[in-house]
């Protein structure tokens, strides 16, 4: 892939597309298109499996007549294929109730400089590479330990694309990205006891990708880890979420702060901006702009500049996340987030993990959740959970057939403190995070 070359292509095509759309009546309209060139490859029992090349393109457009909106989507770039996209898309909006809040981002939030992120590190897409990684991963667990008697295959991704957004307030800009990644899941196998697990490296540099003697070691570890596992006494003690997944706490958090759960009043955060909603010292950065970021990106879905924002500070929330329209259902200005957040960085409490399990004294290391059981309305918060219990600091022995609950409110509140052990491979950047007060039920 050429990215200039393509970005030159998509923005000709952007750019046809929302002429088209005037001159057939709409009033305003935008447009988004990506181009994306990958390879994924699977192995299982260190045999090929899956074999893929991704070559997609596909554009999307959205019409306003008035205050009506209409959308439609193609995969067929041909201009026959463009101009009944945008007909459809226009017959759609005029068949459509009038809602006071559609329409455009307005026009002074729309990104007009363009920072380059470096988003963008491109490998030949080798298929022979490839699939030499995933099996070189489960060769590593299997050579490890015979107590890893299966897998459920490692997996190798590639990606390169470039993406485009035009609307008609004057942009029409995009950028190149890419995406690397290998994983691998194992099971473990000790008498009657089986169990599964896995580990995975992510980057949009292909050489910053741990090795695949790296991946298969580390799924090997964390699946000999639980077997053997049992049942936890039902207790009301304090939790660790594990780094990789804690982010899923905030996870929650951002569904309600986000506008679309405000204005519909089904978020158990309603009215709390400018409350505290954590412990004094929690704070929590997003840095749109972080170079090589996995959520970098220099504007949002509507074209809206992002930029640097203290979501928490000292606790206290200081920011919803707001869409054009959530914003005007709100009466508050959108701040870049249609598509979602960009690179947040949670703060820490200094501690690093042995010391994490040293302040929760006796408790429950929770290293995977199951089940949906979270309800943004009222934070009622329950799930599933795998782990290991923890006396005196230290792991006694692995968990497995337990739930944990709480309420997301209090347990927001109840953090008591985050490692230094910050998991990069997401758009939430968190250490693992210590709960106080959440009712475990076991035996």
């Amino acid at each position: 892939m050429n990215p200039e070359q393509t970005l030159t292509d998509i923005q000709n095509v952007v750019d046809d597309t929302l002429t088209l759309a005037k001159k057939l009546g709409a009033t305003q309209a935008e447009a988004s298109m990506s181009k994306i060139q990958g390879i994924s490859v699977s192995s299982r029992m260190q045999q090929i499996e899956t074999l893929e090349f991704t070559n997609d393109g596909g554009l999307g457009i959205s019409v306003y007549v008035g205050q009506r909106k209409g959308s439609a989507s193609t995969a067929d770039l041909s201009s026959q294929a463009l101009k009944m996209t945008v007909e459809k898309a226009i017959e759609i909006a005029r068949y459509t109730s009038e809602d006071p809040c559609s329409g455009l981002a307005d026009a002074d939030l729309i990104a007009r400089d363009i920072p380059d992120l470096d988003l963008y590190h491109p490998q030949e897409l080798d298929a022979d590479a490839g699939i030499r990684y995933a099996i070189e991963a489960e060769k590593a667990a299997f050579g490890s330990d015979n107590r890893i008697v299966n897998s459920d295959g490692a997996a190798y991704n590639a990606n390169l694309g470039v993406k485009v957004y035009g609307n008609s307030h004057g942009i029409n800009a995009g950028y190149p990205s890419s995406r690397y990644s290998l994983s691998c899941v194992l099971i473990g196998k000790q008498g009657d006891d089986m169990q599964r697990d896995y580990a995975y490296s992510l980057s949009r540099q292909p050489d910053k990708l741990d090795t695949p003697q790296q991946v298969g070691l580390e799924a090997a570890r964390v699946t000999l880890s639980r077997l053997g596992g049992r049942k936890a006494k039902t207790a009301k003690v304090p939790v660790i979420f594990h780094h990789e997944i804690a982010s899923s706490l905030f996870g929650h958090f951002v569904a309600a702060i986000s506008g679309g759960s405000l204005y519909r009043n089904s978020s158990f955060l309603l009215d709390k901006l400018n409350h505290q909603v954590m412990p004094q010292w929690l704070a929590i950065q997003e840095r749109p702009h972080l170079l090589r970021g996995l959520a970098s990106s220099p504007f949002d879905h509507e074209g809206v500049a992002t930029r640097d924002m203290d979501i928490v500070e000292r606790g206290v929330l200081q920011h919803y996340l707001l869409t054009s329209y959530s914003g005007r259902k709100l009466n508050m200005p959108t701040n870049g987030h249609a598509g979602g957040i960009h690179n947040w960085l949670i703060s820490n409490s200094g501690h690093d993990f042995e010391q994490l399990l040293q302040e929760m004294g006796t408790g429950l290391l929770v290293t995977e959740l199951m089940g949906q059981g979270v309800n943004i309305v009222n934070g009622d918060y329950s799930r599933g959970a795998a782990g290991f219990w923890v006396e005196n600091g230290q792991i006694q022995y692995p968990v497995h057939e337990v739930t944990i609950a709480g309420n997301l409110a209090q347990m927001l509140m109840n953090i008591r403190a985050i490692g230094t052990d910050t998991e990069t491979r997401g758009a939430v950047q968190c250490g693992s995070v210590l709960v106080d007060g959440m009712q475990v039920a076991g035996e």
